[in-house]
This record gives structure tokens, sequence and C-alpha cells, in this order.
């Protein structure tokens, strides 16, 4: 599925079952408590930290996705293409970072 495409899924979701969308501060503290939930599971299931009982059950997929919605989210409500927006971004680091990181001894 294509960026413009998820967006659009989005947007017809928001449309056939949710009210309206959250507004765009409320759609912010929604990202920053699903990455909060991304990080948790990244710092004890990789991390140094130790997996609670609780948390071993967690998807992450899931809530990778759950981030991804609410960007998508944010996007159509700010009225951001994110295909354009990712595909320039893309070019921009293919190009600005290319030799950098090949070149980085400490990736190697």
């Amino acid at each position: 599925m294509q960026l413009q495409d998820a967006q659009l899924a989005v947007d017809t979701w928001i449309k056939n079952h949710g009210v309206r969308y959250f507004n765009e501060l409320t759609n912010m503290a929604q990202l920053t408590e699903e990455v909060g939930e991304v990080a948790r599971i990244i710092a004890r299931r990789y991390g140094e930290q130790s997996e609670k009982e609780s948390d071993t059950h967690k998807d992450l997929g899931e809530e990778l996705a759950d981030v991804v919605f609410v960007v998508l989210c944010l996007a159509n409500q700010t009225g951001v293409n994110l295909q354009e927006a990712f595909d320039k971004k893309l070019a921009l680091k293919t190009e600005r970072d290319h030799d950098r990181h090949h070149d980085n001894k400490k990736l190697q």
C-alpha cells in the first residue's frame, strides 16, 4: 500500500467509524503515547532492561502500526501529502548520506 492510499484508508475509517479527527494537539499527545509504548517494548525486549511478565505479550508490530495510524491522521488533518514528503525525504537522504554511511568506521 502506498502512503497516499494509507492516508485515504485512514480518512475513510475516520469518516465511517469515528466521529471526527481528534484535534492536532490531542493527536500529538496520542503519538507521543504510542511512541512511548514502542520505546518500552524495545528497551525491555532488545535493551538492557528486564522485560516484565505483563509486557511479554505486547506486539511490537501492533504498537508500530498505532504510531503510523496517528501519523497518518496528523498528515490528513494538516494537509500534508505524506507520499510526496516521504519521497522527497528519501531522495534527500540518498543524495546526502550515501557516502557518509559507507565511510563511517563505526558502522564497519
